[in-house]
């Protein structure tokens, strides 16, 4: 258990395309900072799970639906996918070279070597935003855990995502049927307006209990088809 008194520990520090990235060690937590803003740690877990296994169980059914995520962090969301037999390719984009590189080779390999070394996984280093408009690539199911969510961004390029031409970019790389999930700290009752807007149908909030204050969330929106 961490200490409330503990002071974390800088472990690497980085300029990355995008500002500075960091990865601290908190008692025995690794934590991703972007341009001071806290992202992430290695406390729990839950929501990310939560996040896989809502998109799956949204779908039809299919047989191997392969899966799409936004954002690698600290790898619970990708471990998590990879443990279930049932998803086919899993496909991670991630814009910070630098969380890629402390997982193929840092610290937080300890969270993802048994995905990375998964033949069904594959890591594009690219911007999501720029990925969803982008590529001719299709997905069963889109699992967005990019920012703390859709009003509370890493960066302001981001916001455009959670827009509905954003939007309609993340239905353009699902299949019809497809799933799209979006992570976020709180509750967003204008998001659900947005992807009904948008296109989505489906669309409903789950939550994840948190021990204080506002529970986490996961939005869900199936494209028609």
């Amino acid at each position: 258990m961490t200490a409330a008194y503990d002071t974390p520990v800088v472990l690497e520090r980085r300029d990355g395309p995008y500002g500075e990235v960091v990865l601290r060690r908190h008692g025995v937590l690794l934590q991703i900072i972007a341009n001071g803003c806290f992202l992430m740690d290695t406390s729990d877990g839950r929501s990310e799970r939560l996040l896989v296994d809502a998109a799956r169980d949204a779908l039809d059914g299919r047989a191997a639906p392969e899966l799409l995520i936004g954002g690698l962090g600290v790898g619970f969301s990708l471990a998590h996918a990879a443990t279930d037999p049932r998803w086919g390719r899993i496909t991670v984009v991630e814009r910070e070279p630098a969380v890629i590189g402390w997982h193929r080779d840092g610290p937080l390999a300890e969270v993802s070597a048994g995905a990375l070394a998964d033949p069904r996984t594959a890591i594009v280093e690219a911007d999501l935003v720029a990925y969803v408009n982008e590529t001719s690539d299709t997905f069963d199911a889109l699992c967005l855990d990019i920012d703390n969510g859709p009003g509370w961004t890493v960066t302001a390029d981001n916001d455009s995502l959670y827009a509905p031409a954003g939007l309609a970019a993340c239905a353009r790389v699902l299949r019809p049927g497809g799933v799209l999930a979006v992570w976020s700290a709180q509750p967003s009752p204008d998001f659900e307006g947005t992807l009904w807007n948008a296109g989505f149908r489906q669309v409903r909030t789950e939550e994840v209990p948190v021990a204080r204050g506002v529970p986490d969330v996961v939005h869900l929106g199936v494209r028609p088809g």
